[in-house]
Order: C-alpha cells, then structure tokens, then sequence
C-alpha cells in the first residue's frame, strides 16, 4: 500500500507563486507516473500535471508556462511549483502514483490552495 502525504498549499495573492509537495512512501512499483490533480468546488477534478518516471512532463493547457512538475525519484517525491497564480487556480490540490502495469493507483489527502487578494 502507497501512502502519499501533500504539504505546501495555502493562501496567496494572485500573481504570487506556491510550491506543492508530495511524498510517496511504502511499496512503490514502477514504471509509475506521478502527478497533481485538482478540484474546485462544484467541479469535477481535473489534471493539472504529470511526470512519469522517465519521460516528459504534461500540462493541462491552463497551466502550460505559469506551473512547473518535477520528480525527485530517490525520494520517490513530486513538486509542483506555481507562479503567476490566478483566482481560479483557488482548489484543493491532490497528488497521485499511478503504476497501471501492477494496478495500483493511489491518491493524497488534498491541500488547499486559495488565490484571493
């Protein structure tokens, strides 16, 4: 079982930048993909980035050149750093391990990020 546990979010003004992290930790199969989601209230969630374990980050067109993904694979971690945040980027964040050759798939407990002057 994989627990992943999310620290970083917060309140900041638009414009400003935060930086997520998420720690994956128990038994990890890889090749894996680890990425952030998010939910805004009355929505549904959507990706936000991901980064698999060897290949070229995506980006949910929103968020294409304002957040950056990146993986630190010896400490089986994932950051996303995000700038020039907007008020609509205001969701509870979710990081994921996903490893669909072994089935597993599992998700943080959320952070909550707010942009609001």
């Amino acid at each position: 079982q994989v627990q992943l546990v999310e620290s970083g979010g917060g309140l900041v003004q638009p414009g400003g930048s935060l930086r997520l992290s998420c720690a994956a930790s128990g038994i990890i199969f890889s090749p894996n993909t680890m990425g952030w989601f998010r939910r805004a209230a009355g929505k549904q969630r959507e990706l936000v980035a991901t980064a698999s374990s060897g290949g070229t980050p995506t980006y949910a067109d929103s968020v294409k050149g304002r957040f950056t993904i990146s993986r630190d694979n010896a400490k089986n971690s994932v950051y996303l750093q995000m700038n020039s945040l907007k008020p609509e980027d205001t969701a509870v964040y979710y990081c994921n391990l996903d490893s669909p050759n072994f089935g597993q798939s599992s998700w943080g407990q959320g952070t909550q990020v707010t942009v609001s002057s």
